[in-house]
């Protein structure tokens, strides 16, 4: 490997690009002594190591210093503005953390008798609890471990009452501005799944939907608010028209967060709905996991969830993994163990220090804090649809016609001005979408920064700097990538082993 272009300046500042930990590594430089191993048998049969395993040899202020100084290159919510549309991300409270790291709890094993975890699963029990109310349905399923996941579940409880009345249907009806794993989750489950077309207004079209409800739909899923950040106004009408058609109302509740504590999905005719506890419940989000989608279930669906469940017992908290009566009803298990455990903790830990006062206050923000980046960039900007938002506000990217510059090129000029860009492209429902969420938890300060960096950004669009956003960022550890280059490289698709792959 090539050296770097810069090198670690001490106090003058971080290099642009750090080497990798095994090319500051010198044979036999150690950060630990450890004393000669004792002589063992040989147990490998002759699989024995035969070099030396090429482990880098760093003191320990090298090893601490390179992995802080990789460290210091992320952008995280702890670090700054995060303003990705259709993800939430919030604040993680430190108190879950605290919380979910206690040894009564951390060290729990999902395999140890029930009767020493009565403390987890009266947890579980709780959160679910919290959970119910504030959908206002009365059963849940916590064991999905993610919302991904919730959805497959969710469809799949959706089938298995289908069948259980002798109706197996084959198609699902996804709006256009419902979340991209809806599909996804409809075709794995074995359904054929078919768009339903937005409006002018950016809501689903009624006249579309009731064209398309037959006797073969077996669900709608809707997200609500959608990712255009609008909300589904016509939603009882939407409701009544999917029950009259015999199929069921599925929720995608990833936009949950701005509506927590002032509607209740349930009220509204939704039949079954999955909560993403990192979106509202503040568990951590992204970094590969874990995630946690429980999903709610309305009366109709509640004799199909999956197994197990915790319930109160006569001597206790119990999983009962067994139908009762009416045996063969229920789904079996849809995941080794019960759920993301760890999420709970934290999801409970933040329901309970923010109550339901507090719950709603934050839908009521995040809605407050998302119409204040709308009023502060829509002359700058151009917003696709009329009238105030939600959560988060969409605009598309007329405001750059003529200017040479594309939505990309904004977002990656965002960068230098110290801002991670918006969700871009998505909704496809708009040409050139810029997606942005600020949810409750970023002061007026932080967004009133946000507007001026992004309105002097639209002007220099205007004033003809295409050349200035198509560099974009040069302030980062390594610069843009050649989106041009990468589109030319040739596609190497699998074949079966033996055949050669090709472009």
């Amino acid at each position: 490997m090539a050296a770097p272009e810069t090198t670690f300046t001490g106090n003058r500042g971080l290099q642009l690009e750090e080497p990798l930990i095994f090319d500051q590594g010198r044979p036999g430089r150690s950060g630990v002594d450890l004393p000669a191993a004792a002589p063992a048998g040989d147990r490998l049969g002759g699989l024995e190591r035969q070099g030396a395993i090429g482990l880098p040899g760093l003191s320990e202020p090298q090893t601490v210093r390179h992995y802080l100084r990789l460290g210091q290159k992320n952008y995280g919510i702890d670090s700054g503005f995060f303003p990705l549309g259709s993800c939430t991300m919030k604040h993680n409270p430190r108190q879950g953390e605290k919380l979910a790291r206690l040894s009564g709890l951390a060290s729990l094993h999902p395999l140890q008798p029930q009767s020493t975890a009565q403390g987890a699963l009266e947890l579980i029990d709780s959160c679910a609890h919290w959970l119910k109310v504030l959908t206002g349905m009365p059963a849940i399923v916590m064991s999905p471990a993610a919302g991904a996941h919730g959805e497959l579940v969710g469809l799949m409880t959706i089938r298995s009452a289908l069948e259980a009345r002798g109706d197996a249907r084959r198609r699902v009806l996804v709006p256009e501005s419902a979340h991209g794993t809806n599909p996804a989750s409809a075709h794995a489950c074995g359904y054929a799944v078919e768009s339903v077309a937005a409006n002018g207004r950016g809501r689903i079209d009624m006249d579309v939907l009731k064209e398309k409800l037959d006797s073969d739909v077996a669900a709608i899923m809707l997200t609500n608010p959608n990712t255009c950040g609008l909300f589904e106004t016509d939603i009882i009408d939407i409701a009544a028209a999917v029950h009259d058609a015999g199929a069921f109302f599925y929720c995608d509740g990833a936009n949950f967060n701005a509506i927590v504590g002032r509607v209740r999905p349930g009220d509204l005719g939704i039949d079954c709905m999955h909560l993403n506890l990192h979106k509202t419940f503040s568990t951590p989000h992204g970094g590969g996991g874990p995630g946690s989608g429980p999903v709610a279930l309305a009366e109709s669906l509640a004799p199909f969830a999956p197994l197990p469940y915790v319930a109160r017992g006569a001597d206790g908290f119990l999983l009962v993994e067994h139908e009762g009566q009416g045996g063969g009803k229920r789904l079996g298990r849809v995941k080794g163990f019960h759920g993301q455990f760890g999420m709970f903790v934290r999801a409970l830990a933040y329901m309970m220090s923010m109550g339901s006062d507090g719950l709603r206050q934050v839908a009521e923000d995040a809605v407050l804090n998302a119409n204040y980046l709308l009023a502060g960039l829509k002359d700058s900007l151009s917003p696709p649809f009329e009238g105030p938002c939600m959560h988060e506000v969409l605009f598309d990217d007329r405001f750059l016609a003529g200017t040479g510059v594309t939505t990309l090129d904004f977002a990656k000029a965002m960068i230098d001005e110290g801002f991670h860009p918006m969700t871009i492209y998505f909704p496809l429902v708009v040409h050139g979408a810029m997606l942005m969420e600020p949810t409750e938890t970023e002061s007026k300060e932080t967004l009133d920064q946000f507007i001026d960096a992004l309105k002097g950004l639209a002007e220099r669009a205007r004033k003809g700097d295409a050349d200035y956003f198509r560099g974009a960022p040069r302030l980062t550890p390594r610069r843009r990538l050649d989106e041009t280059l990468a589109a030319r490289q040739p596609v190497l698709r699998w074949r079966p082993a033996g055949d050669k792959a090709v472009e």
